[in-house]
């Protein structure tokens, strides 16, 4: 009998446990208070866009260690009977306050902050930081792809080279989130009601003996959603053949989609094809582009001229190839009722529960972010950080993709222009209040090593 898949709370950094294991042991069970945060930005980054909230709650609001879980620990012969009976026992019972996803945010700022007993809050580290990390840099990535892309439609296929068969699946939700309009990952599609959307490879154009035998295959079959890819030998013999068959569909009542380039000058490759679609009467048959797209290429192809009205974008933004990785933390504020400040040069941390406010003038747009304490108001600010989880329970049901991704256009349309470049974008202005700055005066005398 195949043994079920492994219970995902084992998901964790050994130390996670055994710190947990001496918190027990010292009888240390106060509530304390994690912040995550990201402390820079990557290179020609000035946003960041908050994704991968709903799985993070998820696994605080079904956390539990399994029988074989903590076999599989006992085995360790690294802790106790006593602590394993803990685990065995332990549900996470706190509170979680967090942005919802489709937020812009800069760094420094909560993106969500745990209070619980000390090790219920720690144990959720590891996964808060690997969860919220990736969906967030895919969403960051995929959002600056479609600000690139000035209105034309953008598709993920990163599947096959993202790192993983879960990375692939939260590239699809995260790169929708931002603003694509499908993805070529069917599972994503079932899972998360994201478009599918394909064409065929090279392999399929040359199992044929003729190029145009390979489009007429396959327009038989799909009539109605005929895409053919025209660079398997020579790219503009093969557009003109695809505009033959195109002629051949519309005399049935069909229409060509479009024609996919994959290599070559995309600019001057697009410009031939446009005029050929439309010396053949297939003004509205679409030319689509894939081959290492990111938002420098896309940036960089339509400035040239480009005639593409959509984009397949693949590697470079499944993996965030310019920014693999976020610096973002996850680090202890607050215990009882002490704050705690981290002093390792370049690694602080801001002490406290904290709120972000969020300033916008007459229409709405960004104006300033501040972070106060979490128990002050700030006049005409929209506070940021919302209860998601009390007592350990979800306090509300998870808003659907489609109203993330509205959330986000909502919020991208707001931010200005200028925090939107490519590159040489100015830092949006993000100050304390005046109360998290007295807080941090206070922390520093209480979390000082005596």
């Amino acid at each position: 009998m195949k043994e079920r898949p492994d219970s995902i709370e084992l998901l964790t950094d050994l130390y996670e446990l055994t710190m947990a294991a001496s918190y027990l042991e010292n009888h240390m069970a106060n509530s304390a208070t994690f912040s995550l945060f990201i402390r820079k930005y990557p290179p020609n980054r000035a946003y960041f866009v908050a994704a991968g909230l709903e799985d993070f709650l998820e696994y605080a609001a079904n956390f539990h260690f399994s029988e074989n879980d903590l076999a599989y620990l006992d085995n360790t012969t690294m802790f106790s009977p006593d602590f394993l009976h803990y685990l065995k026992n332990m549900r996470f019972t706190g509170t979680i306050r967090a942005l919802p996803e489709g937020e812009i945010f800069f760094k420094d700022e909560p993106i969500l902050e745990v209070t619980a007993p000390i090790i219920e809050a720690q144990i959720l580290e590891t996964f808060a930081i690997n969860t919220i990390n990736l969906q967030s840099m895919i969403a960051t990535k995929a959002a600056r792809c479609i600000h690139a892309a000035a209105g034309r439609r953008l598709v993920d296929f990163s599947l096959r080279r993202t790192q993983g068969i879960d990375a692939g699946l939260k590239v699809a939700r995260s790169s929708y989130i931002a603003g694509f309009v499908a993805t070529s990952n069917v599972l994503a599609g079932k899972r998360y009601g994201i478009p599918i959307s394909g064409t065929m490879a090279h392999s399929y154009i040359s199992s044929f003996g003729d190029e145009i035998e390979a489009f007429r295959a396959f327009a038989r079959l799909f009539p109605e959603k005929a895409v053919f890819l025209i660079d398997t030998y020579d790219t503009i013999a093969g557009a003109r053949k695809a505009a033959i068959v195109g002629q051949e569909m519309a005399k049935k009542g069909h229409k060509l989609l479009g024609v996919r380039l994959d290599s070559g000058d995309m600019a001057g490759l697009s410009q031939q094809v446009r005029k050929i679609l439309d010396e053949a009467g297939l003004n509205d048959t679409e030319i689509f582009a894939s081959s290492s797209f990111d938002e420098y290429k896309i940036a960089r192809t339509l400035k040239e001229g480009a005639k593409i009205d959509a984009f397949g974008v693949g590697t470079r933004m499944g993996v965030s190839a310019d920014a693999p990785y976020f610096d973002i933390a996850y680090k202890l504020v607050q215990y009882g009722e002490r704050p705690i400040m981290k002093f390792s040069t370049g690694k602080t941390n801001l002490a406290g529960k904290k709120q972000i406010f969020r300033r916008t003038d007459g229409q709405g747009r960004f104006v300033e972010d501040m972070i106060g304490t979490a128990d002050e108001t700030v006049e005409e600010a929209r506070p940021l950080l919302e209860p998601m989880m009390e007592n350990g329970k979800l306090l509300k049901t998870h808003p659907s993709l489609e109203e993330i991704r509205e959330r986000f256009a909502k919020n991208f349309q707001a931010l200005h222009e200028k925090y939107k470049a490519l590159d040489g974008a100015p830092s949006y202005p993000v100050k304390l209040s005046a109360r998290l700055k007295a807080l941090q005066n206070a922390s520093s005398s209480y979390s000082s090593p005596r």
